[in-house]
């Protein structure tokens, strides 16, 4: 897979931006002393830029008495109710893995047909990729709403334990509710919204393969939903929530033999067990964000037969694209180490990447406060880690957008009780307070261009300071020097 156009840096990477713009005292560092050195002199860039905005006051503004607003919001909780809570238990009780969601998918583009979307299914070459744009759009500005529909693999089959079941009800309602608004009251601007498959999965990366192909092309904001287990918004900065990872397949080879004769052959679970062993020595000499997960997708096929042949998926995964080219390669030497000391063979495919995108506080602080002005719950005060709007990079790092994220569950993601909460009055509560909180802000964005202007002036300020901030970091992450044995 091609490297996206804007690689993303650091986890936590500009906290310090939301701490300036939207609490007193002084603004906080970064996570670790090397991204404190390494961030210094765009973080105080950043810092002047979030105070000229005047965010809090223009949340302010955005929130007070409107009727306008308010009507929209109001349609949108109605389809909630009424149509589209229960539309996402269906889906919850249907499950459908990444590139397989034909099921849900005709849900979706059948209900936006029936209100007045013109539906596209099987965009970008990918069947289950979907794009509906309403039929009586008028110009700019472009909005655009992100849904998904996609399941978890589980050891018990496929299941809704991270809710995206209901991540398509949520953008339907939003969608609706503002395009019949802007053709009601003669507003400009359009709805669009875009189906996309796979979020669970790579490759494809499908969210990037879409973007590629143009698919989100003219869009000036998008945005989407997600389960979690707290009320939330990100701060401003490179997103680095939990994304940028390279998906790495390993594949071992050796030689069959009889298990009573082992020696006439060349054990290749016993070399992946050595690399997993190997990835578990190294971890002391990584970083403590990193993050390496893997997985033995094959392992042989009987007990009296040598193995000759195991693979392992692993996702590798650090806070910026800096580090994690190191680490990855850490974890490939691995790899090499344990075939060359069993005797077998080893082929690496750097299969896929996910790159996180930005974050600004304009849309952030906007969309929190509107999520708690519709009843959210287990509301966090403070801004967490930057955080790109959807996990490719490739479309959060190109267009300006917001992650609408109450709480909709008491249990944390990809579990069996996030399953069940999706059809539970706190999931229907949670997913209505979103359908809301991203009406309203779509409504804002389309209504106010004064706002608009905001959103562009900081998002181009912060995409263009990317660069140097990663430069900054290859200063700073330096090999250690590890001279030849004496």
């Amino acid at each position: 897979m091609r490297s996206l156009r804007l690689p993303i840096a650091s986890r936590r990477s500009l906290i310090a931006i939301a701490a300036v713009a939207l609490l007193p005292g002084p603004a906080r560092g970064q996570e670790t002393e090397t991204e404190r050195a390494a961030a210094r002199d765009v973080v105080r860039t950043l810092d002047s830029l979030e105070q000229s905005l005047g965010i809090p006051a223009m949340v302010a503004k955005l929130t007070g008495p409107d009727a306008g607003r308010d009507a929209v919001t109001a349609r949108a909780r109605q389809l909630m109710a009424t149509e589209l809570l229960a539309m996402g238990d269906d889906i919850t009780t249907h499950p459908e893995i990444g590139f397989t969601e034909h099921r849900s998918v005709k849900i979706l583009a059948d209900w936006l047909t029936r209100h007045g979307f013109d539906v596209t299914v099987g965009v970008a070459g990918l069947p289950t990729a979907f794009v509906a744009r309403y039929g009586r759009n008028d110009g700019a500005p472009n909005l655009g709403v992100i849904v998904e529909y996609d399941a978890l693999r589980g050891t018990r089959g496929a299941f809704h334990g991270d809710q995206h079941s209901t991540q398509g009800p949520i953008g339907l309602a939003a969608a609706v509710a503002v395009a019949e608004y802007l053709t009601r009251t003669h507003t400009p601007g359009s709805v669009t919204v875009f189906g996309t498959p796979g979020e669970e999965m790579m490759p494809p990366v499908a969210k990037t393969v879409m973007n590629d192909s143009g698919v989100f092309r003219g869009m000036d904001v998008i945005v989407r939903s997600h389960s979690s287990m707290v009320t939330s918004r990100p701060a401003p900065g490179f997103g680095t929530c939990c994304m940028n990872i390279d998906g790495v397949k390993y594949t071992f080879s050796g030689a069959p033999a009889h298990q009573l004769t082992a020696w006439n052959g060349r054990n290749a679970l016993t070399a992946v067990i050595h690399f997993f062993d190997n990835v578990d020595g190294i971890r002391s000499n990584l970083r403590p964000e990193a993050r390496i997960q893997g997985v033995i997708v094959e392992g042989g096929a009987a007990p009296n037969v040598v193995p000759d042949r195991t693979v392992a998926d692993f996702y590798v995964r650090y806070p910026d694209e800096v580090y994690l080219a190191q680490e990855a390669a850490m974890v490939d030497d691995a790899a090499r180490a344990a075939a060359l000391a069993t005797g077998t063979k080893v082929k690496i495919d750097h299969y896929g990447q996910l790159r996180d995108g930005i974050g600004i506080g304009t849309l952030g602080e906007l969309g929190f406060a509107y999520m708690k002005k519709f009843g959210a719950t287990n509301v966090q005060p403070e801004p967490g880690k930057p955080q790109g709007f959807e996990e490719t990079g490739s479309v959060s790092s190109e267009i300006p957008g917001l992650g609408f994220t109450s709480q909709t569950s008491s249990a944390p993601n990809h579990t069996y009780e996030m399953l069940a909460d999706a059809t539970a009055p706190i999931g229907h509560h949670g997913f209505t307070v979103d359908a809301q909180a991203m009406a309203a802000v779509l409504y804002d964005f389309a209504t106010h261009a004064e706002y608009r202007a905001a959103v562009k002036k900081e998002f181009d300020a912060v995409r263009g300071l990317h660069d140097r901030y990663t430069d900054e970091l290859k200063k700073v992450y330096t090999l250690p020097r590890v001279p030849d044995p004496q």
